[in-house]
C-alpha cells in the first residue's frame, strides 16, 4: 500500500451565518448539545441567552414566541436603547439555583425510562430553594448538582465555570454568538442572536441577545440560513467581520466591526492511499470530533482527494463521541439527496419536533464506507444512520455506543452553565439507537465489489 499524508491546511475563510430568538432579558448562555456518552463527549450548538430566554432547544417555563412584525414607535425605539444601557443585575447565590431550576423546568424531556421526574417532585424543589439560605457560591452550585442528580438522567449535570469556557471550541461562527431563523407573523424569516458569549468578540463590539443580523461585510443576508450565515462570519483568527445588527425589535441599526477569536482545531486528518489488487484509489479522512471547523474541513478534504483521483471515500468515525448536532447534520448533508432524510427529532420543543432533511443535491457522490466502533456515539451515529439509511454508505466495524438523547448546555449568570436533556432522536429508517446502538453492515474491511453490491441491494430494497 502507498500512502500519501497531508497535513490539514485550511484555506482562505469561508463565510459565516448566525441567527437569534426574540430579545429577550440579556444573559444567560446556552449551548445546543446532542452529547455522547461518556463524560468528555458532546454534540451541540453553541447558544446563550438571558435569565427567563429562551433559546433554540430549551427554553424557561414557558416558550417565548417569535417577534411580531408590529410597527416600531418611538417609544419602543427609546425602550430599546434604555434595556441596551440597563446596568447587569446582582447575581445572587440564590438566584443562581432558581435559574438553574427554571432551565430544568422549561426543557427537560422526560423519556419512557426515566421514573425518579415527576412536575410535582421538582415543583417541591422550587419551594425549597425559596426557603433556603445559600450563604455561598460553593454552596450554591452543590444545590444545583444535587438537583440534578435528582432526576435520574446521567447526562444531565452542573458545569463549573472552568468546564464551561472549554465549550468555546464549538463556538460555529468565530466572533461568540448563536444565531437563529425566527418567523414573524407575517411569515418573514429574520436571523436572530439567540445566544452570546459574554465578554466574547461579538458581546465587547456592541452585540446583544435579540439583535438581528442584517448583513455580513456588507453582503444582505436575507434568504440565506442561520449556517450559512455562520459560515459567512467565519474566518482566520484575529482577522476582522463587519455585521450590521439592529438592535431588538425597534432599536438602532449599526454596524460593528467584530474580531474573531477560533479556539477549536481541525479535526480532520485525512490521506490518499493505493491499495494492492485494487485498482481503485482511496481517501482515508479521520474525523475526531464534530466542532465548529468539523464541516468546513471535511468538505475541504474530501475535494482535495476527489481532485486526486480518489474513487471512494473511508470515513472513520472510530472513537468519535460526537460534538456540535447542527455540524454532523451539515456533514451528513454533504452527502445526501434533496429531501432525504438526516434524523428525525422529538422533545418538549416544538423546535426539536420535526424532520431533518436535506436542502440540496449532495457536494459529493462517491460511495463510502464507514468505521465505527464502540465509541461511536451521538453526532457521529447521527451521521453514520444518515449515511447507511439512505444507501450512501457501508458500515463496517463494532456496533456504536447508542446514544440518543440530545442535551442543550446553558450559561448561567455567574459563568457556570447546566447540561440538561431536551429530546431525543430517531435514525431514518425510525430506529430508537438510544441504548442500542447501530449494528454494522461487515465486521472487516469489504472488498470493492461487495460494497457496491451492497449498496444497489438497498436502493433496489427502499425503491420497492
Amino acid at each position: 500500500m502507498t500512502t500519501v499524508f497531508w497535513p490539514f491546511r485550511s484555506p482562505s475563510p469561508v463565510s459565516a451565518a448566525h441567527s437569534s430568538p426574540p430579545p429577550p432579558p440579556p444573559h444567560r448562555k446556552k449551548l445546543l448539545l446532542l452529547h455522547s456518552a461518556l463524560s468528555a463527549t458532546v454534540s451541540f450548538t453553541l447558544l446563550l441567552s438571558a435569565p427567563s430566554l429562551a433559546t433554540t432547544a430549551v427554553e424557561s417555563p414557558s416558550p417565548l414566541s417569535p417577534p411580531s412584525s408590529r410597527t416600531c414607535s418611538e417609544e419602543d425605539s427609546l425602550s430599546q436603547l434604555e434595556f441596551a444601557k440597563a446596568a447587569p443585575e446582582l447575581v445572587t447565590n440564590e438566584g443562581i439555583v432558581e435559574e438553574a431550576w427554571e432551565i430544568v423546568n422549561g426543557s427537560f424531556f422526560e423519556s419512557a425510562d426515566r421514573s425518579r421526574w415527576s412536575p410535582e417532585i421538582w415543583m417541591q424543589k422550587k419551594e425549597d430553594i425559596v426557603s433556603t439560605s445559600v450563604r455561598t457560591r460553593s454552596k450554591a452550585h452543590k444545590m444545583i448538582q444535587k438537583m440534578l442528580s435528582s432526576l435520574g438522567d446521567p447526562y444531565t449535570r452542573f458545569l463549573s465555570p472552568s468546564e464551561f469556557s472549554k465549550m468555546a471550541r464549538y463556538d460555529m461562527t468565530g466572533i461568540g454568538i448563536n444565531i437563529r431563523e425566527v418567523t414573524d407573523d407575517d411569515g418573514r424569516v429574520r436571523l436572530k442572536v439567540l445566544g452570546l458569549i459574554l465578554d466574547g468578540p461579538a458581546h465587547a463590539a456592541g452585540v446583544r441577545q435579540g439583535d438581528e443580523i442584517l448583513s455580513v461585510n456588507g453582503v444582505d443576508i436575507r434568504g440565506k440560513s442561520a449556517f450559512e450565515v455562520s459560515s459567512l462570519l467565519q474566518g482566520p483568527n484575529e482577522t476582522f467581520v463587519t455585521i450590521e445588527v439592529q438592535h431588538g425589535n425597534c432599536g438602532p441599526v449599526q454596524s460593528v466591526e467584530v474580531q474573531r477569536q477560533l479556539v477549536a482545531r481541525t479535526p480532520v486528518f485525512y490521506r490518499l492511499e493505493h491499495i494492492e489488487n485494487e485498482a481503485a484509489v482511496v481517501g482515508y479522512i479521520r474525523l475526531k470530533e464534530f466542532n465548529a471547523l468539523a464541516r468546513k474541513d471535511l468538505a475541504i478534504a474530501l475535494k482535495r482527494l476527489q481532485d486526486s483521483g480518489a474513487s471512494y471515500f473511508i470515513l472513520d468515525l472510530r472513537d468519535n463521541l460526537g460534538g456540535l448536532v447542527q455540524a454532523g447534520v451539515e456533514v451528513a448533508k454533504l452527502f445526501l439527496r434533496e429531501g432525504e432524510t438526516v434524523i428525525y427529532t422529538v422533545g418538549k420543543d416544538p423546535n426539536y419536533q420535526k424532520n431533518v432533511v436535506a436542502e440540496s443535491a449532495p457536494q459529493f457522490t462517491a460511495p463510502l464506507i464507514v468505521l465505527v466502533n464502540g465509541k461511536t456515539a451521538s453526532a457521529s451515529e447521527i451521521v453514520a444512520t444518515a449515511l447507511h439509511d439512505n444507501c450512501r454508505a457501508v458500515l463496517v466495524g463494532e456496533r456504536t455506543f447508542g446514544k440518543g438523547l440530545i442535551q442543550s448546555v446553558f450559561e448561567l449568570r455567574d459563568g457556570s452553565g447546566v447540561v440538561v436533556t431536551v429530546g431525543k432522536y430517531v435514525t431514518p429508517n425510525h430506529m430508537d439507537i438510544n441504548g442500542n446502538g447501530i449494528e454494522p453492515d461487515f465486521r472487516n474491511l469489504p472488498a470493492w465489489n461487495e460494497v457496491t453490491q451492497h449498496l444497489a441491494q438497498c436502493l433496489t430494497s427502499r425503491n420497492s
